[in-house]
């Protein structure tokens, strides 16, 4: 069965948007449980613009599967060792973007990516790399000691149409077969929505689907709980 990773950090942005209290992440984690997600995700970017250090540490001690998304910084892998996420997700980021632009280049970096993850595990916390689906970066993954990949959908959810969606789905589709072939664990997300998720959701041997902003926006509509609740109906 496919789970579900909620990313909350648009919940932070709202909140940003005014720099006041509400609403709340944490509430809006709580919500998305009782709703049955799998896991709560954050990113916390080195400008603090959506997840404040406090949000995560309260995330920490109200939730019990929280997948903290990071960049390789000494400042955030020194937060995320002492607050101790279930899982960190290394991603690439840079200050200039409105969103994680791909994934992270792995085999660029093998030699910083594999201290990162190494202090982390030493922590006891479970390592994920978000990286392209290609066969380069997911040998490179290994090198490094990653146990868990993330794939970056972003050209599959934003394919520019059907035919390119297509060949998009089938890279994902050839990668996940491949990494699993080597014995990691597969998560998929970025840009996945009610539109397009199924048919990612159906790529054999697919764990988990990280998904945010498209909950959040229906939840404007719809409540919290019944977006998580609509999304777990179409990938299950």
């Amino acid at each position: 069965m496919v789970k579900l990773g909620v990313n909350i950090d648009h919940v932070a942005t709202i909140r940003e948007a005014r720099k006041t209290y509400e609403p709340s992440p944490v509430e809006a984690a709580r919500e998305c449980v009782k709703a049955g997600c799998d896991s709560i995700v954050c990113h916390l970017r080195e400008d603090r613009r959506h997840m404040r250090d406090a949000d995560v540490i309260h995330l920490r001690r109200a939730i019990t599967n929280l997948n903290l998304e990071m960049s390789a910084a000494k400042e955030i892998v020194d937060f995320a060792c002492k607050i101790k996420p279930d899982q960190a997700t290394l991603v690439p980021e840079k200050r200039q973007e409105i969103t994680t632009e791909g994934g992270l280049d792995v085999k660029r970096n093998e030699a910083r990516i594999r201290r990162v993850i190494a202090r982390l595990q030493k922590n006891g916390i479970a390592v994920s790399l978000f990286i392209n689906p290609s066969r380069e970066q997911i040998d490179a993954s290994l090198r490094v000691g990653a146990a868990i990949i993330e794939f970056h959908t972003g050209e599959y959810a934003n394919a520019s149409d059907a035919g390119a969606r297509r060949r998009q789905f089938d890279i994902l589709k050839r990668a996940a077969a491949y990494a699993l072939g080597k014995g990691l664990k597969v998560n998929a997300g970025h840009g996945l929505n009610y539109r397009n998720v199924k048919a990612v959701a159906r790529i054999k041997g697919i764990n988990e689907l990280n998904i945010g902003h498209s909950i959040v926006s229906r939840a404007i509509f719809t409540g919290i709980g019944r977006a998580v609740k609509d999304m777990i109906g179409i990938i299950r």
